[in-house]
């Protein structure tokens, strides 16, 4: 997955017309560090999504603004807009982030 390091780079990805799922995420979580255990087999059967990640540490603006309140969290982006939000409470199983992702409106 493709670290996002710049407000402007945000910003162009999520402007696009394809679908982006950015994960975000922080050094000192556990839970994000299990998520990454699973996360690249899920990557794999959802290649219709471009797949990104955020330090919300070094974008705190960026993830106040979508709402971002736990991680990890995944949020789907198209056409400028956040369509979709995997909050952290229900991002602790590969079978939960399944479930998200076959339930997108993309």
């Amino acid at each position: 997955m493709e670290a996002i390091t710049t407000n402007n780079q945000f910003e162009q990805l999520i402007a696009g017309s394809e679908p982006v799922i950015i994960k975000f995420y922080a050094g000192w979580c556990p839970d994000c560090t299990r998520m990454d255990m699973f996360i690249d087999d899920i990557i794999a059967d959802y290649g219709q999504y471009k797949w990104f990640e955020m330090n919300r540490d070094d974008f705190p603006e960026i993830a106040e603004k979508y709402s971002v309140m736990g991680i990890p969290s995944l949020l789907l982006f198209q056409n400028g807009e956040k369509l979709a939000h995997l909050h952290s409470a229900n991002a602790k199983s590969p079978e939960e982030v399944r479930d998200y992702l076959q339930s997108l409106p993309v």
